[in-house]
């Protein structure tokens, strides 16, 4: 009985193996992002900017495998509708619309030969955060000279963050067949920006007001899942 279970054991060690093996056979690799979970750069002064937004297809990677390393070039670009509360003077409320890509190189390695690989890693890119729409504000007892009154009508403003990203990775990847695996990952992204601010207040002479910042977001992104394809066999 004993010998059996033996046997039994060094077949499945010797599967898992060879699979790995077979999963380390290929050059590069296709990932695509299929569900995100992600902390977005916040907005102007907005309120409760640590809240989590979801995104679906909206990024990807190429990776090049060297046996238990991949090196990753990946990308993502977001455009979504934006309703929020800014946190000032007069309780203004923002509506417009936000995009945001980003590009980022780095590297993955995988802890471990199997059909379950945890793996951890590191990027380093660029990104580019936009949010373009009307600030108004909702206090009616609000003084109709300063920024954000709505006696005129809304405000006009354009806010842009534009800088260097460094995010840790960690991750598991489950490989059901050798060229193809599923993965999830998380990170905590430090974002490191150039901040224009530019409003047009809504007066007889269209004032405009402009700010510029310089500011540092670490922004937790607990979760994206996706697929990516193995290809380039080197046997």
């Amino acid at each position: 009985m004993k010998k059996n279970l033996l046997t039994v054991l060094l077949i499945l060690l010797l599967g898992n193996a060879t699979f790995a093996q077979m999963n380390g056979d290929y050059n590069y690799s296709i990932a695509v992002n299929g569900y995100s979970l992600m902390q977005m750069p916040k907005i102007l002064n907005q309120k409760n900017s640590e809240k989590f937004s979801d995104f679906s297809f909206r990024g990807g990677m190429i990776k090049f495998n060297d046996n238990q390393i991949s090196y990753r070039l990946g990308g993502s670009y977001l455009k979504s509708d934006v309703k929020l509360i800014n946190n000032c003077v007069g309780c203004q409320e923002a509506n417009g619309k936000m995009t945001d890509y980003a590009f980022k190189l780095g590297f993955e390695k995988n802890i471990n030969f199997s059909r379950i690989q945890p793996y951890f890693g590191f990027d380093i890119g660029f990104r580019y955060n936009k949010f373009d729409g009307t600030l108004v504000s909702t206090n009616d007892a609000f003084d109709s000279r300063d920024v954000g009154s709505s006696t005129l009508g809304p405000n006009g403003v354009e806010t842009s963050k534009t800088g260097f990203t460094a995010a840790p990775v960690i991750g598991i990847k489950i490989n059901p067949v050798s060229m193809i695996s599923l993965f999830a990952e998380s990170n905590l992204e430090m974002f490191y920006s150039y901040e224009r601010q530019e409003m047009v207040a809504a007066d007889a002479n269209n004032t405009r007001t402009f700010n510029k910042y310089n500011k540092t977001e670490w922004l937790l992104n607990p979760v994206t899942v996706g697929i990516q394809v193995h290809l380039g066999s080197i046997k």
